[in-house]
């Protein structure tokens, strides 16, 4: 898919300033997607080492895949908030912006003096979204939020079964979608009213918002039910999971709906598999005394065939088996490709990379190209001219 600029004006959060002094994942994704959007996003980060996930494995060349990941369309400017000049600077760019984000542990702000009073007080209408792993109040307000114990908190982990480790960060992006949706939301709002707000966004609210499917057990004792049969979407439905191939891969079985599994059932020659008699609450359901059957056909059909085989096959049947991919697989797609969800993109540090796409482009909301991932501190001198401080107050990079 061609690159077609986006003109600035037409980007829907043109003229839009963000003070972002978050790291790592929520935070920073959720500015990258709204400087896609048009934002100008200002990436404060600490002298010499700056944010974390700069180091993180493994490296494109210079940068490191996670940090570019989640860091293009930005600013970087090299603040020391231990130190006088580093809060002033800080303190003037709050008065400078329209939303200023921190992800600092409960209390770090206030010690800092910019915490969400200090800054209005700077700024009256200021949109100000802290992001931490359990909000700025509850039992658990103190704790750190990284993605593992959220996870386990919020009950998520449970589905998985005793002992596994979550394959995605579910958490740290939940509290990033939640936190863009709050500032644009708080955005409009502002439009209409003028106030700014204060948006505690918590990783495990947000995660425990978006596990309604993984918890229904709970919902349902909670409210007077049994909670039995459970929703099986977790790998003990026989028709909604995982199967080893010929060739030791993968495929994704989804056969949820009796009609698809009759059109199945009839692909493998095993049309004895299908039975008249199915109710709309056994699509989720384990399958009692039939799932034996059914994993036994599935698992006989998949292991004497190769996992291309078999998505050829299902493929031209339009039936829901498809291959489990790796990572080099899912980024070369023809799907991810046709869609404009990966491109390559022309870094000045790291030469010709490939990205993941931002899902807005299409409707002409986002531009992934404004600028590259920002080296540490590349902007620091610009930034400060621009507040009218001295360049002394921080270090400078050459962009």
């Amino acid at each position: 898919m061609e690159y077609e600029p986006i003109p600035a004006a037409v980007l829907p959060l043109t003229g839009i300033c963000i003070v972002d002094f978050t790291k790592l994942l929520p935070g920073p994704w959720c500015t990258q997607l709204l400087a896609d959007m048009g934002a100008e996003v200002i990436k404060v980060e600490a002298p010499d080492i700056g944010d974390p996930s700069r180091h993180n494995p493994p490296r494109q060349r210079e940068h490191s895949a996670y940090f570019a990941s989640v860091n293009r369309n930005k600013r970087s400017i090299e603040l020391d908030l231990r130190s006088a000049a580093g809060v002033e600077a800080a303190r003037r760019l709050i008065g400078w912006a329209d939303v200023m984000l921190e992800s600092f542990a409960v209390g770090g702000a206030a010690r800092l003096g910019i915490d969400y009073r200090s800054a209005r007080m700077i700024n009256p209408d200021i949109i100000y979204c802290s992001i931490s792993g359990f909000g700025q109040d509850g039992p658990l307000a103190a704790s750190s939020g990284h993605d593992l114990v959220v996870q386990a908190m919020t009950g998520v982990l449970s589905t998985a079964g005793a002992g596994e480790m979550p394959q995605f960060q579910a958490a740290d992006y939940a509290g990033g979608a939640f936190a863009t949706i709050a500032i644009l939301s708080a955005l409009y709002r502002r439009r209409t009213s003028g106030e700014g707000a204060f948006l505690d966004v918590a990783m495990f609210d947000s995660l425990l918002a978006m596990s309604t499917a993984a918890l229904g057990q709970g919902l349902a004792r909670a409210s007077g039910g049994s909670g039995t049969p459970a929703l099986e979407a977790w790998g003990r439905n026989p028709r909604y999971a995982i199967y080893a191939t010929r060739d030791r891969r993968y495929v994704g079985v989804s056969l949820l709906e009796p009609g698809l599994w009759a059109k199945f059932c009839e692909a493998i020659g095993r049309p004895d598999l299908v039975f008249g008699d199915e109710r709309p609450e056994d699509r989720h359901s384990d399958h009692g005394e039939r799932a034996a059957l059914y994993r036994t056909a599935i698992t006989n059909y998949c292991a004497v065939r190769t996992m291309d085989e078999i998505d050829q096959a299902m493929r031209a049947r339009d039936i829901p088996v498809c291959p489990v991919l790796n990572a080099d697989e899912a980024l070369a797609s023809p799907q991810a490709l046709a869609r404009g969800m990966v491109y390559w993109d022309t870094d000045p540090h790291d030469g010709k990379v490939l990205r993941i796409g931002n899902p807005l482009a299409r409707a002409g909301l986002a531009d992934l190209h404004r600028r590259p991932p920002p080296r540490l501190g590349a902007h620091t001198r610009d930034i400060l001219d621009e507040l009218g401080l001295a360049t002394e107050q921080g270090k400078t990079e050459p962009a």
